[in-house]
């Protein structure tokens, strides 16, 4: 079978559907290849490089329709190119079925099969052919850019001789694939980022790319926020209020706005009203990703750049992805590769076109006759982050310490109730010896008192270099305890030993621990 790529017919698109190294790749998958003259010359890749990766260079788009037995290109097709259709054939392209039934309708008729490259469910096996979230990913990185030129200031703070320059602050709406490239874009420039999205589970992300994540004082289940297809979902009026009061709270204070925020199959939310607009500062700048579908902002206008009367600039263009065409193409190529390689599992250059997969089902918009748009729930559930844990509440100084001195009092009530028990037990044993212990006894025990008392006074903090002082007492009871060994009572005899063992082993330990201390401080 034939692959074959026409030139993209609508205004200002410069990207291609198949690059030479994507062409090498899918004559490696069984198919030849064609291309219509010209068709990537906008993203730089000149016939003289697809003759040379083996393709097969067409004249017109008539004939390349009428040779090829797969249809490659980017934008939806026209009337004219659907007309060229036929039965047998399978077009891959964006196409935006919820936005046009009737050329879908009449690609059905046509016997033509269709798979929409803006349909691919959002699912882990199909992020490869995932194209909506590689021209997203560009288009959020040159949304900054564009921003940026329009801006007139620096991104990131500066300090210099002639004055103090402020970092811009930048607000994000939507952290999907767009939105997160922003940020990541907008954060290496060194401007303050700020993040919103309607799914609360996406702050960790947001935050690891060094942003700040604007949070609702609302409560409302937000486990749903998106749709089983990865996608996010519609919010309720009381959660589109309380979000619309928050970004009102931002306007005056942000001086980039831009806006990510799509629904499949609808027009894009209204989040950026009219009196924000007015309440942001002259020479401010908002980019609306949306703006082919309506636009996040309510002044949008598509493919066009405005400047308010307040000085706020609003930029709608639509071909953010062409305007890095080259790069895009690469990109996008290389989905329909992906999903060529899936529609092909025998490698034999056949198109197995599985009704079963969850991928290509989700994908296809039109087949045997029949329009099979909307697809069913995918099987496997969409990728999603884990929602995460809330956070605890920041402990106070003084409540670590409680906390600290609590478990240290408890551990040292257990340490008595032990020593309390072993008096009870020495004391009993006293009770039949002779009468020369008891003095020893007394002894003993007021020690144990002091002890206590001294070191129940010292803040546990201390208590480390507290060791070179419990080293010291232990010498003392060493050497208490070996006068004591040539004792003519057997009991004494035995209490001595034990002492000098158990000193000796708290001596042993102190220096050990005291030592590891030091070579913490210690250059290497």
């Amino acid at each position: 079978m034939k692959i074959g790529t026409p030139k993209e017919v609508m205004e200002g698109e410069a990207r291609v559907a198949m690059t030479p190294d994507s062409a090498k790749m899918l004559q490696k998958l069984g198919y030849d290849c064609a291309i219509e003259t010209g068709a990537g010359d906008k993203a730089g890749f000149p016939d003289a490089a697809y003759e040379e990766a083996g393709v097969e260079i067409i004249k017109t788009a008539a004939a390349l329709y009428k040779e090829a037995d797969v249809i490659a290109k980017v934008q939806p097709p026209t009337d004219t190119e659907v007309k060229r259709l036929s039965e047998k054939k399978l077009l891959i392209s964006f196409f935006w079925p919820g936005q046009n039934e009737d050329l879908m309708k009449a690609a059905a008729d046509k016997g033509a099969s269709v798979i929409a490259m803006d349909m691919v469910p959002r699912i882990s096996r199909a992020q490869k052919m995932d194209a909506l979230s590689s021209m997203a990913n560009i288009a959020g990185y040159r949304a900054v850019i564009e921003a940026g030129n329009n801006f007139g200031r620096f991104f990131t703070g500066q300090v210099t001789a002639a004055g103090k320059v402020p970092p811009a602050k930048v607000l994000i709406v939507g952290a999907g694939v767009a939105g997160l490239a922003a940020i990541g874009t907008s954060t290496s420039l060194g401007a303050i980022t700020l993040a919103f999205d309607v799914r609360p589970e996406v702050a960790e992300q947001v935050e690891s790319m060094g942003a700040e994540f604007v949070y609702l004082d609302f409560e409302e289940d937000q486990e749903d926020g998106s749709e089983s297809g990865g996608y996010a979902k519609p919010s309720s009026p009381e959660f589109r209020e309380a979000q619309l009061a928050k970004f009102r709270e931002l306007a005056p204070d942000v001086d980039i706005v831009i806006t990510t925020a799509l629904i499949p199959n609808r027009e894009a939310p209204e989040l950026w009203t009219e009196d924000m607009v007015k309440a942001m500062k002259p020479g401010s700048v908002i980019v609306d990703l949306a703006a082919e579908k309506g636009g996040n902002c309510k002044l949008t206008q598509k493919d066009k750049k405005i400047v308010t009367d307040n000085g706020v600039t609003i930029i709608g263009y639509t071909d953010f992805p062409s305007r890095m065409a080259k790069q895009s193409s690469l990109l996008y190529a290389t989905n329909i590769r992906h999903l060529m390689t899936d529609l092909t599992p025998e490698k034999d250059g056949q198109v197995n076109h599985n009704m079963e997969d969850d991928v290509i089902r989700g994908a296809t918009v039109a087949h045997e006759k029949e329009v099979t748009f909307p697809p069913p729930p995918p099987k496997t559930k969409a990728i999603a982050a884990q929602k995460p844990k809330p956070k605890e509440k920041e402990k106070t100084p003084e409540e670590k310490r409680a906390e600290e001195m609590a478990a240290f009092q408890k551990q040292t009530q257990q340490q008595v109730a032990l020593l309390g028990v072993g008096a009870v037990l020495i004391l009993a044993v006293g009770l039949i010896a002779p009468a020369s212990f008891m003095q020893h006894f007394i002894v003993f025990v007021l020690s144990v008192f002091v002890g206590f008392q001294v070191i129940w006074g010292v803040s546990h903090s201390l208590h480390t270099p507290l060791m070179a002082v419990t080293n010291a007492i232990s010498s003392i009871i060493i050497l208490g305890a070996l006068m004591q060994i040539g004792s003519s009572s057997f009991l004494v005899i035995l209490l001595a030993a034990v002492s000098v063992f158990m000193a000796g082993i708290n001596i042993v330990g102190g220096f050990m621990v005291t030592r590891r201390m030091l070579a913490m401080f210690q250059k290497s």
